[in-house]
């Protein structure tokens, strides 16, 4: 991308032989939201001749004009205006703002788009055969890769290069809150991630974790500065590489993270979240708060370095019964939402409760912008369940993704299109009812996304 700076450079220069200048126009992955957007006009023409000496001089004038005209019309560096009104209340910065914004329009529903957006569950990672060759080059595990800033911006852009996609998400896990908290987390291989030391009672809590009072802005930069700096350098190599998408930050809920710190895996003693729950009630509430409050700073530092969208996953939803999740679980969800939306009003919020549908409904009441439902939903039901309160986000099989499984381009088309059918095609981010899983074709993940983009834009312009 050439800055403005530089576009100013040129002006000058060509205009000194006699030629015109105009900027580029917006890319091609920005062309579904170019009716929103109006260039700039050419700048007024410079001199024909100029002396050597004075060149330099000509240059600076012209770039201060072009950048005071930019500052005052509300111009990013493509030249591109950009309606005041649809940048965040925190940051005003329309450099800062997405080119294609689809997304957050979406999510935020103040606005119809223009075709539905789409990103994907565990769209970086296993089913990308240059992640494959990523990790084998770097000989570093998934878990290694979490600590190099730069590892994990590579992994986060290789499918938004591979794919057109509406958004990119932070490259991470939903236990590095738990790793801060002073609990070490594993992946041995196979059998998924591990917490080979979980809490045993209220004493061994106490002892092991930090005072809630410590956890702060301070707090999270000393034990997480490395995702803040992955956020940064992300968001530095999607300007580089020309990718104006939003960026989603992300974090596991409250009950999440207490269910693996409690019972250390997800594949056994599975049991144990809900025996601390019945036996530990203070303490589970306890823990429950000082998750909570390092949640919310942990994603409120997200979007202090960059990220534009949030995403709360609450995966263990199958792990605790409705009674229990209204008493434990939906007071944290309602905190974190409050605070969030509390602090940054114009950033999307999307939560995720999978395995616990029945939540949706109350879920959103609480003030996200919206529910993700899973596998288990009806389509045919999900709109009167949040009842227009919030946006749906979800819930395509990623079994449809599988060539093994007989699946085709042709299906994919079919069945992306039967989703939107069912859902509609506004307040909508076409998504998948569980992450993939590794197995899948990047051939029929590509036909999801592009049915769904072309799919939903024919029905847009046809209603």
């Amino acid at each position: 991308m050439k800055t403005l700076a530089a576009l100013a450079a040129a002006t000058v220069l060509l205009a000194s032989e006699g030629q015109s200048f105009a900027p580029a126009s917006p890319s091609a992955r920005s062309a579904a939201s170019a009716n929103r957007l109006s260039t700039l006009a050419d700048p007024p023409a410079a001199p024909t001749t100029h002396s050597a000496a004075s060149q330099d001089e000509d240059l600076e004038l012209t770039r201060q004009i072009i950048m005071a005209h930019v500052k005052k019309m509300g111009l990013d560096d493509e030249g591109v205006e950009v309606d005041d009104e649809s940048l965040p209340s925190h940051n005003k910065d329309p450099e800062d703002y997405p080119m294609n914004d689809l997304m957050i329009r979406a999510a935020l529903g103040r606005d119809d788009v223009e075709r539905t957006p789409v990103w994907l569950f565990r769209q970086a990672g296993r089913h990308l055969p240059e992640y494959q060759a990523y990790k084998q080059k770097t000989g570093r595990s998934f878990l290694d890769i979490l600590s190099y800033p730069e590892d994990v911006a590579e992994c986060t852009m290789q499918p938004v290069r591979r794919y057109d996609m509406d958004a990119a998400i932070l490259f991470s896990d939903i236990l590095v809150i738990a790793e801060a908290l002073n609990i070490e987390v594993t992946m041995p291989g196979g059998v998924g991630i591990q917490v080979p030391c979980p809490l045993v009672g209220p004493a061994d809590m106490k002892e092991r974790l930090p005072a809630k009072e410590s956890l702060n802005k301070d707090f999270v930069y000393d034990r997480l500065g490395h995702v803040m700096e992955s956020v940064r350098l992300i968001r530095a190599q999607m300007k580089e590489e020309g990718i104006s998408i939003p960026l989603i930050g992300f974090s596991a809920a409250p009950w999440t993270l207490l269910f693996y710190m409690v019972g250390g895996s997800s594949k056994r003693n599975q049991h144990i979240g809900m025996e601390w729950l019945h036996s530990h009630p203070d303490a589970s509430k306890e823990l429950l708060d000082i998750l909570t409050t390092i949640v919310v700073e942990y994603m409120a530092e997200q979007v202090e370095n960059g990220a534009h969208m949030l995403q709360l996953f609450e995966a263990m939803g199958m792990m605790i019964e409705p009674k229990e999740f209204d008493q434990f679980a939906m007071p944290c969800l309602e905190k974190i939402a409050a605070e969030l939306k509390g602090r940054y009003p114009d950033v999307p919020l999307m939560v995720f409760s999978r395995g616990a549908s029945f939540a949706n409904e109350a879920l959103s009441k609480l003030g996200y912008d919206v529910v993700t439902i899973d596998g288990s939903v009806d389509r045919s039901v999900a709109r009167d369940v949040v009842g227009g309160r919030t946006g749906l986000q979800g819930n395509y099989d990623p079994r449809e993704l599988i060539e093994e499984n007989g699946k085709t381009v042709d299906t994919v088309r079919q069945t992306a299109k039967e989703l939107l059918e069912t859902l509609g095609p506004q307040r909508l981010v076409a998504n998948l009812g569980e992450g993939l899983g590794g197995k899948e074709s990047p051939e029929l993940v590509n036909a999801f996304v592009e049915a769904i983009h072309e799919e939903s834009e024919r029905m847009i312009s046809e209603d």
